[in-house]
C-alpha cells in the first residue's frame, strides 16, 4: 500500500474514531407525541342535539357567505351524535362535495373539534398516524358548532377550496352563538 493511501486510511479512522463520541453526547430530539398535558384538549361536553330550525339556520349563514363570493358549496348540518339534521346543495356544487360535507361535519361532530386540526396534524406536524383514526378528514371545512359551552353540532363545507370551505362554515358556525 502507498503511504499517501496509509496515510488516507489513517486519517479517516481518526476523524471516525472521534467523531463518534460527540455524535453519541447529542441528546436526542424529544417527540412531541411524549407530551402529556395536563388538561384534556378539545374537551368540549356534548349538549342536546342541534334544532332543525337553528340547522337551517346555520346552513343560511354558510350559503350567504359562499354567495358573497359566487362560490358554489356544500352544506352539511349534524347533531352532537354526528347524525345529519339538515343540508343543502347550491346550484352548481360539485357533487363530490355532498359527502364530504357531510363528512367534515362528522368529523368535527365527533372528535369536537375544527377539521383543519387533522390537516395541520398531517401536513405541519407530520403525524401521519392521524390517517389511522376512525372518521377523520385531514381538510379544513368542518367547524364543531357550539352554544353555552356544550357541542350541539357541527357544520360541514365542501365545493370549493379548503380556505374557501372554511369561510363559509365559519359564517355558518357564527349563527349559532
Amino acid at each position: 500500500m502507498s503511504p499517501i493511501r496509509v496515510l488516507a486510511v489513517a486519517a479517516l479512522a481518526e476523524a471516525l474514531l472521534f467523531a463518534n463520541p460527540i455524535l453519541a453526547q447529542t441528546p436526542p430530539t424529544p417527540n412531541p407525541l411524549d407530551a402529556v398535558p395536563d388538561k384534556m384538549p378539545f374537551d368540549v361536553p356534548y349538549g342536546a342535539p342541534i334544532s332543525l330550525e337553528r340547522a337551517q339556520a346555520a346552513i343560511a349563514g354558510a350559503v350567504a357567505e359562499a354567495r358573497k363570493h359566487d362560490w358554489k358549496m356544500n352544506v352539511a348540518v349534524v347533531d352532537s351524535g354526528g347524525n345529519l339534521v339538515a343540508f343543502q346543495r347550491m346550484d352548481g356544487a360539485q357533487l363530490a362535495s355532498i359527502p364530504i360535507s357531510e363528512h367534515k361535519a362528522r368529523a368535527a361532530a365527533s372528535y369536537r373539534r375544527e377539521t383543519v386540526v387533522f390537516e395541520n396534524a398531517i401536513q405541519r406536524s407530520d403525524f401521519k398516524y392521524i390517517m389511522t383514526l376512525d372518521g377523520i378528514i385531514a381538510s379544513r371545512g368542518g367547524i364543531p358548532l357550539v352554544e353555552g359551552g356544550k357541542l350541539i353540532g357541527a357544520i360541514g363545507c365542501s365545493g370549493g377550496t379548503g380556505s374557501q370551505d372554511e369561510v363559509s362554515c365559519k359564517s355558518g358556525a357564527a349563527i349559532i352563538k
